[in-house]
């Protein structure tokens, strides 16, 4: 016992600023977002999916599913939500820790990679329960891995590398370019060696055994991720440019850019970092695939904190004395300056109507643009946190006026899965499931032998729809003027007639098979 509470104190003399940081993080995580904003669209749709535990679904890989099972056994309130990704970027700011002290790095390293960390673009990531969190921290991860494999060379590292893929890999599939960079880097350089270790190749099979359940899931159903990115390359990646994407880099790491800038130097002429050029090899590699794949700017944000540890070490290296605090003093400042000029635009925590007032700021930034190309009073992200629990109250009014006998024949049905998410999470435990006919709501939808009423979330149903039912009645509709769900309309669509079943399940079952093309 004596000697187990000797090592805990050994850690806490050892790491209390690392401690400290991390709990500063999720501190600034949790308060980084105005209580008049609810949870984003794209958060439902993760937490629904506790419900419908998979190997696969439609929008991300099957991680973020568990992670809500825990949320929900935890109460499943907005905090919960929050801290999640709160603490996945706390964990982050530990595998940069971890890495600074393999490069030899101390004091003056570990606190700018922090401040960078906490202050910056990363932040606004941390406070949405997205796989992107996540994301951040795998990359971390695997970078802190391949570092201890160069320096150690010690076998047990590519294993552990693999394992933080796989991990990866269930969380969201855009760790693949990363995998796809280191393995180029290591076929460019020197340690193409790696691949005549039988290590390597053990590795490997383990990790595409690890990983074969979402294999044989996509297979199983077609490749939807197939559809899905389809869908994300029509609607969004075709619109981004070459241009567009490196100006996001330098917008995003702004505050910390004389870092990058320090870390890409120092890998390539840096006497020390000798070993480590592969890691700059793999940012340039990685960069020029999302460039060809026109893909968004946010997507590279994983390649970041590595670059902000050797930037950060490469400082402390090459700096003694005064000029050391001089220069790491001015970084942090520069840092902490840039995210004072960004925060209160690129974080939740003004109202819309102090959003309106004081909008020269949003406009500069582009902020105010949507995905319709039009500008709106307040940024889309934010505009995508208003009107849904108005919603779901107004919902669960509605099923309140369904005959207690006719419940069970009643589908709670909406346009759109963020929607059907805000009513699920809100009205849990007070009416059914709702559903939609897109993302993964599609493949949840119940088989009900005879549907007698439709609660409607969404627009006016057309006249085909309506002249199958008796009697519809608009019960309710979304007033909040900033939302981007405003006006939406709550439907209650009662007495269908005896075709409509069968029309509905027809209609859904064709919408199914679409994915059948690839």
């Amino acid at each position: 016992m004596n000697a187990i509470m000797s090592r805990i104190k050994q850690f806490l003399n050892s790491y209390w600023l690392l401690i400290f940081f991390m709990s500063i993080k999720i501190v600034v995580q949790l308060l980084a977002v105005n209580p008049v904003y609810e949870l984003h669209r794209d958060e439902f749709l993760y937490l629904d999916q506790a419900k419908h535990i998979a190997f696969g679904f439609i929008s991300v890989p099957p991680l973020s599913s568990l992670i809500s099972a825990l949320i929900f056994s935890l109460g499943g309130g907005v905090f919960w939500v929050r801290f999640f990704p709160a603490l996945f970027g706390a964990f982050t700011i530990l595998f940069a820790w971890l890495t600074i002290d393999k490069l030899g790095g101390k004091f003056f390293s570990k606190i700018l990679v922090s401040c960078a960390l906490i202050f910056s673009v990363y932040i606004r990531l941390n406070i949405l329960y997205q796989p992107n969190a996540f994301d951040i921290l795998s990359w971390t991860a695997a970078f802190y891995f391949l570092v201890r494999y160069i320096r150690d060379a010690d076998n047990r590292w590519l294993l552990f590398l693999m394992l933080t893929f796989v991990l990866g890999f269930y969380n969201k599939y855009t760790i693949i370019f990363l995998f796809a960079g280191i393995l180029l880097g290591i076929l460019l350089t020197r340690h193409r060696k790696i691949l005549t270790q039988k290590y390597f190749y053990i590795s490997l099979a383990i990790g595409l055994i690890l990983v074969l359940p979402n294999l044989y899931w996509q297979v199983s159903n077609n490749f939807p991720v197939l559809y899905h990115m389809q869908a994300l390359k029509s609607t969004q990646l075709d619109y981004t440019s070459t241009s567009g994407f490196l100006t996001e880099q330098l917008m995003f790491m702004s505050g910390s850019l004389l870092v990058v800038i320090a870390a890409l130097v120092g890998l390539f002429v840096y006497k020390e970092f000798k070993e480590y050029r592969l890691i700059g090899l793999v940012y340039l590699i990685v960069i020029l695939i999302f460039i060809l794949l026109k893909a968004k700017g946010y997507y590279a944000l994983g390649l970041y904190p590595v670059l902000l540890v050797f930037g950060g070490v490469f400082f402390e290296s090459i700096l003694i004395g005064f000029r050391k605090k001089l220069v790491f003093g001015f970084l942090i400042l520069a840092n902490l300056i840039s995210f004072l000029y960004i925060y209160d635009s690129m974080l939740p925590v003004k109202t819309p109507e102090a959003i309106i007032a004081n909008n020269e700021k949003f406009e500069r930034l582009g902020l105010l643009k949507w995905n319709d190309g039009k500008n709106h009073h307040i940024p889309q992200d934010f505009a995508d946190m208003l009107g849904w629990k108005e919603m779901a109250e107004k919902a669960l009014i509605a099923y309140k006026l369904i005959p207690t006998d006719e419940k069970e024949q009643t589908l709670v049905f909406c346009d759109n899965y963020g929607q059907a998410g805000a009513l699920n999470y809100y009205n849990r435990y007070k009416m059914p499931e709702a559903y939609s006919a897109n993302t993964d709501y599609i493949f949840w939808l119940p088989r009900i032998n005879k549907i007698k009423n439709v609660l409607l979330v969404g627009k006016k149903p057309s006249d085909e729809i309506t002249a199958m039912f008796k009697n519809i009645e608009l019960v309710g509709v979304v007033k909040n003027g900033f939302a981007i769900e405003k006006n939406t309309g709550i439907y209650l669509l009662s007495g269908a007639n005896e075709d409509f079943t069968d029309t509905f399940y027809q209609i859904m079952d064709k919408r199914i098979s679409d994915f059948d093309i690839f």
